[in-house]
């Protein structure tokens, strides 16, 4: 495995907590120096392939230049494309160079301070795989119990969507494969007994007491969990998240004043 981080930041490399923590304070912590300030972030240990990945570009400089393109109000901040980085308009975004497995937990969820991976889209991405380096940090807002009610409904269509593209894709592949000339129709009505076989035999979502009684008292972006790997949490620094959050952005949600990651190091909590 950490042969494969290697490669994958060799590759990229040409290409150009507080509180409800999940777990112990004694995971690897990482500082983020930006030109508004320092946040400190904890990596979360079950959340293995995300970790490793996170700190190999962070020890390799791999963030060192990179702006926060993307900063939503009472949503979240984005950083980690390499394009983003002064005399690089050669690079493509970062979205669509690297992936790495999603590895959702339901005690890691996305209250305010979450660290988490961007991805591409379920329609192009239905494994929901995470972004090799573009990574969020949450800010969010509070929710109420009928507006989390509302959430748990819109992540289990978004996550039935996806399946559903799994089994029709994996379907016809399977189909191709074994030589057979079927219709989109004939491909369908099979995929369908599959569909029905998951419907019937998979648990929804459903939103933890811990999960509710965040989102209520410190606020954060739930509709996201289950289809996002968070994979950390900031321990220090909200009100610098805060800051950034807040700065002026264009037509593109991009600061119209970089916010450029200075730094990155790995630190002693």
């Amino acid at each position: 495995m950490e042969k494969t981080f290697k490669l994958l930041s060799i590759i990229f490399a040409f290409l150009i907590q507080s509180c409800n923590s999940p777990a112990s304070d004694n995971g690897v912590h990482v500082q983020i120096k930006t030109s508004l300030g320092d946040i400190i972030i904890k990596l979360y240990d079950e959340t293995p392939i995300h970790r490793d990945n996170f700190i190999n570009l962070v020890n390799t400089g791999f963030y060192e230049g990179v702006s926060f393109h993307r900063v939503i109000k009472d949503f979240m901040i984005q950083a980690g494309n390499p394009a983003t980085k002064p005399n690089s308009n050669t690079l493509p975004d970062s979205l669509s160079t690297y992936t790495i497995p999603a590895e959702f937990n339901p005690a890691l969820f996305h209250k305010k301070g979450a660290v988490a991976a961007a991805r591409q889209g379920n329609e192009i991405n239905p494994y929901m795989r995470s972004t090799g380096s573009q990574f969020y940090i949450v800010q969010g807002t509070k929710y109420d119990e009928q507006e989390l009610d509302a959430v748990e409904l819109r992540i289990n269509s978004q996550i039935r969507q996806a399946q559903f593209r799994i089994i029709f894709t994996e379907t016809a592949d399977s189909i191709r494969t074994a030589g057979l000339s079927l219709t989109d129709y004939e491909i369908q009505n099979i995929a369908s007994y599959k569909i029905f076989e998951y419907l019937t035999s998979t648990s929804e979502y459903k939103l933890t007491p811990e999960q509710r009684n965040a989102y209520m008292s410190i606020g954060g972006t739930p509709f996201l969990d289950g289809t996002y790997t968070v994979f950390g949490e900031v321990t220090k620094g909200l009100n610098i998240v805060d800051r950034i959050a807040a700065q002026t952005t264009d037509a593109t949600d991009k600061p119209v004043k970089d916010i450029v990651i200075l730094k990155m190091k790995v630190v002693k909590k």
